[in-house]
C-alpha cells in the first residue's frame, strides 16, 4: 500500500485543522508543505481560524467522530477557554525550529525552510504579545526557561538580518513573559469543570474527575506494591525508595550514554519482533545526540511521518552539557540509569513510539494518519512498558547482556518507577487544577510517591501549571488495559496480543474515547 497522500486531496475539514496546527503537521504527520509556515495565534487570527472549522460529515462514523473530537478540542481550548491568551506554550510551538534537524529531505531544503520560518519570528512574537494578556504568574515562571531557551542553538550560518530580527523579537517575548511572572494572576488553576471538559472534549470521552482520581490512587498503590516486590528480590530488607534512589545513581558516564541507548534499542527491537508485539517491524531507527533545539528533553522519538518518504526515525538522547557542573551532570545522568534507561527505550522505540510511527504510515485514511491523540500515543507507549514486563523482556535482556549485576528485576523496577512518576502527574494535575492542591503540595506528593526529590520533584509539580493534561500517560494506559480485558472477554480463545495490538493501531492514534472501535474491527 502506498504511504503517501497527495496533499491536494486532503479533506477541507482536515485542512482547516492543519492550518491551525502547522507544527503538528510538520513533525507528527510529515506534511512538509507546512515547512516554514506558522499559524496566526493572535486573538483575531485564532477567531478566524476557528470559524473555518467544520463542514460536511465523513462517511466513516469512526473517522467522523475522530475528526470532530479534534475540532471540538480546539473550539473549547482556544474558543471558550482561550488558552492561547494564558499559556505561552501555544506560541512557543510556533517558534519551534526542531523539525528541520531531522534528515527527512536534503539539507539545503531544510535550511531554506528554517530561514523562512525564522523570518516569521517577529510576526509570531507580535501575535504572542497581543494574545498573552492573561498569563498566570506560576505559568510564566515555570515556562521562563523554555521561553529563554527557544533561541538557543540557532545555526551560525543564518542570514545576518534574519538572525538579528529574530533575536530582537525573541528578546521582546522574554521580557513579556518576565513581566507576567511578576505581575500575572497568582493562581494557575483552571477549575474542575474546565479541566473535565478540556480532557474530555479532544478525547471524545466523558470524564469523571473524582473517578479518575480514585483510579489514579489505586494505580499508585498497585505500582508501589510491585516496586516493593522487585526491590525485595534485589535487596531484601531495604527501604524501597531509598534503594531505588541508589539504583538511579548507577548509570553510564557521559561518553557511554549513547552506546547504552543503542544497546537497549537493539534489544527492544529484537524482542518486539520475536514476540510480534507491534504489527510492523520495518524501518530504520537511529540513536543519536539530540540536535541543539531538542536539548531540553532527556530522550525523545522523532519518527518518519505518514506523509514523508520513508526516511530514518531518530531516538534522540541528550547527554549532559559540557558546561554543567559535576553535580548537575550527575543529576541529569540519573535519568539514564541502568534501571530506567531500558524502560525509557521500550517506551520511545519498540513496541512504543517508533513502532507506533510505523503503524501510522499504514493507517487507513487521512484522518487517522494526520490527527494524533497524545493521550493515546503516550498511553500506548506507557502501556507497552508493562506489556514487556508481562512478556519477559527483563529475562530476555539479562540473558543476552550476560551481566550478573543486571537482572530482570532491574527492568521491572525501572518500569514501576517510570509509572509512578506518570501516575503522580495525573493525581497532581487533577489536584492543582481542581484547586485542592498547591504546587508545593504537588511537589511533596512527587517526593513521597516517586524517587524524585527537591528540584526534580518541584519541576514536575510546576509542569502541571502549564500542561494540565500531562496525566495523559496513565489515563491512556488505563483505558487501553481496560479495553484489553474487554477484548479477552469478547474474543475468548481467539484473543492474542498480536490481534489486539493490530486492531488498536489500525485506528492510528485515536481519541481515547474511541478506542472501542478496535473490538468491532479486530
Amino acid at each position: 500500500m502506498s504511504n503517501q497522500f497527495q496533499n491536494d486531496d486532503l479533506p477541507p475539514r482536515i485542512r482547516a485543522l492543519a492550518d491551525l496546527m502547522p507544527g503538528n503537521m510538520r513533525e507528527g504527520s510529515g506534511m512538509h508543505e507546512y515547512d516554514g509556515r506558522v499559524a496566526d495565534m493572535s486573538p483575531d487570527g485564532v477567531r478566524a481560524a476557528l470559524s473555518r472549522l467544520g463542514g460536511d460529515p465523513l462517511d466513516d462514523p469512526h473517522d467522523e467522530a475522530h475528526l470532530a473530537a479534534f475540532e471540538n478540542a480546539l473550539r473549547y481550548e482556544l474558543g471558550e477557554l482561550q488558552l492561547h491568551r494564558a499559556n505561552p506554550l501555544y506560541h512557543l510551538g510556533e517558534l519551534d525550529l526542531s523539525a528541520y534537524d531531522r534528515e527527512y529531505a536534503p539539507r539545503a531544503e531544510r535550511d531554506a525552510a528554517r530561514v523562512r520560518h525564522l523570518t516569521a519570528w517577529p510576526r509570531v512574537v507580535d501575535n504572542a504579545i497581543a494574545a498573552l494578556d492573561r498569563v498566570p504568574g506560576p505559568v510564566a515562571e515555570a515556562l521562563l526557561g523554555a521561553v529563554r531557551g527557544a533561541a538557543e542553538g540557532l545555526p551560525d550560518d543564518l542570514p545576518a538580518d534574519v538572525r538579528e530580527a529574530a533575536l530582537a523579537a525573541h528578546a521582546r517575548l522574554v521580557a513579556h513573559i518576565e513581566r507576567a511572572a511578576g505581575e500575572g494572576p497568582g493562581s494557575a488553576a483552571l477549575g474542575a469543570r474546565e479541566l473535565t471538559r478540556l480532557m474530555g472534549s479532544g478525547e471524545a470521552a466523558e470524564v469523571d474527575l473524582a473517578d479518575l482520581a480514585a483510579r489514579a490512587d489505586a494505580e499508585r498503590d498497585r505500582l508501589r506494591a510491585r516496586l516493593a516486590e522487585s526491590v525485595a528480590r534485589l535487596a531484601p530488607g531495604r527501604d524501597t525508595m531509598e534503594f531505588v534512589r541508589e539504583l538511579t545513581r548507577q548509570h553510564p558516564d557521559t561518553d557511554g550514554v549513547l552506546e547504552a541507548a543503542r544497546r537497549w534499542t537493539r534489544l527492544a527491537l529484537d524482542f518486539t519482533a520475536e514476540r510480534g508485539l507491534a504489527p510492523h517491524g520495518d524501518g530504520e531507527c537511529r540513536v543519536d545526540v539530540s540536535p541543539p533545539s531538542q536539548r531540553w528533553a532527556t530522550a525523545m522519538m522523532s519518527w518518519s511521518g505518514p506523509w514523508e518518504a520513508d526516511t530514518p526515525s531518530f531516538y534522540f538522547i541528550t547527554p549532559p552539557d559540557a558546561s554543567w557542573t559535576k553535580e548537575e551532570a550527575e543529576e541529569w545522568l540519573e535519568m539514564f540509569s541502568h534501571t530506567t534507561l531500558p524502560a525509557v527505550s521500550v517506551h520511545e522505540v519498540a513496541p512504543g513510539h517508533f513502532s507506533h510511527g510505523r503503524a501510522l504510515r499504514r493507517a487507513p485514511g487521512p484522518v487517522r494518519r494526520a490527527l494524533h491523540s497524545m493521550t493515546f500515543a503516550e498511553g500506548w507507549a506507557h502501556y507497552v512498558e508493562e506489556v514487556c514486563v508481562e512478556e519477559g523482556f527483563g529475562a530476555y535482556a539479562a540473558e543476552r547482556l550476560g551481566d550478573p549485576s543486571w537482572t530482570a528485576d532491574h527492568f521491572e523496577a525501572g518500569v514501576w518507577v517510570e509509572a509512578l512518576i506518570r501516575v503522580t502527574r495525573l493525581s497532581v494535575a487533577i489536584g492543582v487544577h481542581s484547586g485542592t492542591m498547591t504546587v508545593a503540595e504537588a511537589a511533596a506528593r512527587f517526593a513521597e510517591d516517586t524517587p524524585l526529590q527537591g528540584p526534580a520533584a518541584l519541576s514536575e509539580a510546576r509542569r502541571a501549571t502549564f500542561d494540565p493534561t500531562y496525566g495523559r500517560y496513565t489515563w491512556g494506559k488505563l483505558e487501553i488495559l481496560r479495553l484489553r480485558e474487554r477484548a479477552r472477554e469478547l474474543w475468548g480463545g481467539e484473543f492474542t496480543l498480536q490481534r489486539f495490538h493490530r486492531a488498536l493501531l489500525d485506528l492510528g492514534s485515536p481519541p481515547i474515547g474511541l478506542i472501542g472501535t478496535a473490538l468491532e474491527c479486530g
